[in-house]
């Protein structure tokens, strides 16, 4: 016998906010990120860091992405009637990020609707946050699609 869903449709009303945990910032992670995906130099080499805008060997901003999803992943779809995301509005890195950082993952709902053409189906806006103490690395905005309880 399969368990319930922990979170369904229904338990994301606007307003409302989820801790995701935290997370490290591993450098030998970062790095090989940075080598197949991103591999510009001060993603990639710490002397090409220290001399760019960012002061420092800097994550990937789509390594960071991932950070983030890795978190929403164990915390949230995991343990929920997820289906799928059609896609989001924006995405930003305010801040750099880099080798040791922790990072605090949330996710506020933004809004919440059922699906007008397919029952059973609801369809939420959330705005994903990651943060180093106060300072706010990354941003975005999109939706999830996930299954009702009924």
């Amino acid at each position: 016998m399969t368990a319930q869903p922990e979170f369904a449709f229904e338990d994301f009303t606007p307003g409302r906010v989820f801790d995701l945990g935290t997370t490290v910032v591993d450098r030998d992670e970062m790095v090989a990120f940075a080598r197949r995906f991103d591999p510009q130099p001060f993603h990639l080499d710490e002397e090409a860091g220290a001399g760019s805008i960012f002061k420092g060997l800097a994550a990937s901003g789509w390594f960071t992405a991932g950070l983030w999803m890795r978190r929403y992943v164990d915390e949230i779809l995991n343990r929920a009637t997820s289906i799928a995301s059609p896609g989001g509005e924006d995405i930003a890195w305010p801040a750099p990020v880099f080798a040791g950082d922790e990072l605090r993952a949330s996710m506020e709902i933004v809004e919440a609707r059922l699906s007008r053409s397919r029952p059973g189906l609801g369809l939420v806006k959330l705005r994903a946050t990651l943060r180093r103490g106060d300072d706010l690395v990354f941003r975005s905005t999109f939706t999830g699609m996930f299954g009702t309880r009924d």
